[in-house]
């Protein structure tokens, strides 16, 4: 399916997907269009993407036969009015948070609409997305949804009334974790280890860690077991995990961030 791709919104996650897309080799460059609010952040982003960037939502939505729609939230309904007829009989993906498919449906009443919550390591080929479908998109649609995202990492088709959870564990994951590696490196840097090896050593042990739950077949709370030898120091660790709660964290972290994504809507 050759089409050519329109981003309306060229932002941090748009540029992970493009640069994901591009590396999968997918879709060249010259197949790629993108639209920002200035000309200055166009010659930006063009120089930086290496892709065709204008300040013109009009020309992108008229010369892309798939638009994304990727702007923040808030600017959404503004982008949607611009593009009007524009997106006629095309397939819209959106990566706004929050922002349902009928709510896109009932401003583009003749578009098929996708909503995706992707992540940035679709960066570096190491994404996942959640996808749903509004009730113009075909199965082929889907499909090649499902194959544009699953080039750029993995990828779930969830309910759409699940799409909250999705944007909290995925989309705003990465910046979860990144503050956990913060911590514990700073933990081991109180203790004595400097910042830099403390923060390699929290790195790797998170990658090795994920790739090993992964491949993995037991539960994950055979894989604690299996580290934590009775009477130990991870033991010990885990005891104190329990003892602060930090299941009440997470949930509290993950049911906040929901409860802000479904405000955008």
């Amino acid at each position: 399916m050759s089409n050519k791709l329109g981003f309306i919104g060229c932002g941090e996650m748009a540029g992970a997907i493009i640069k994901g897309i591009l590396k999968s080799g997918m879709f060249a460059s010259s197949d790629i269009n993108a639209s920002v609010r200035t000309g200055k952040s166009a010659s930006t982003k063009s120089k930086h993407l290496k892709i065709k960037v204008l300040a013109d939502n009009d020309y992108v939505s008229k010369n892309s036969e798939v638009l994304f729609i990727a702007t923040k939230p808030n600017q959404v309904d503004e982008v949607l009015n611009e593009i009007g007829n524009n997106a006629d009989n095309k397939l819209v993906i959106s990566i706004a948070s929050g922002i349902s498919t009928m709510h896109i449906e009932e401003k583009l009443q003749k578009s098929r609409v996708i909503r995706v919550m992707p992540n940035t390591p679709s960066m570096i080929g190491e994404g996942i997305s959640g996808i749903c479908r509004g009730k113009l998109a075909t199965d082929e649609d889907e499909k090649f949804v499902v194959e544009l995202f699953t080039s750029v990492g993995h990828v779930i088709i969830v309910d759409e009334e699940r799409m909250d959870v999705v944007t909290a564990l995925s989309g705003s994951g990465p910046a979860f974790f990144y503050q956990i590696f913060d911590d514990m490196a700073k933990s081991g840097e109180k203790l004595g280890l400097d910042y830099e090896k403390s923060l390699k050593l929290v790195l790797q042990t998170a990658i090795g860690a994920a790739k090993l739950a992964n491949m993995s077949e037991v539960p994950l709370s055979e894989l604690i077991q299996s580290v934590s030898t009775p009477g130990g120091c991870t033991e010990v660790g885990i005891k104190e995990m329990h003892n602060l709660k930090s299941i009440d964290l997470f949930s509290n972290v993950i049911e906040k961030t929901a409860l802000k994504t479904h405000s955008h809507g």
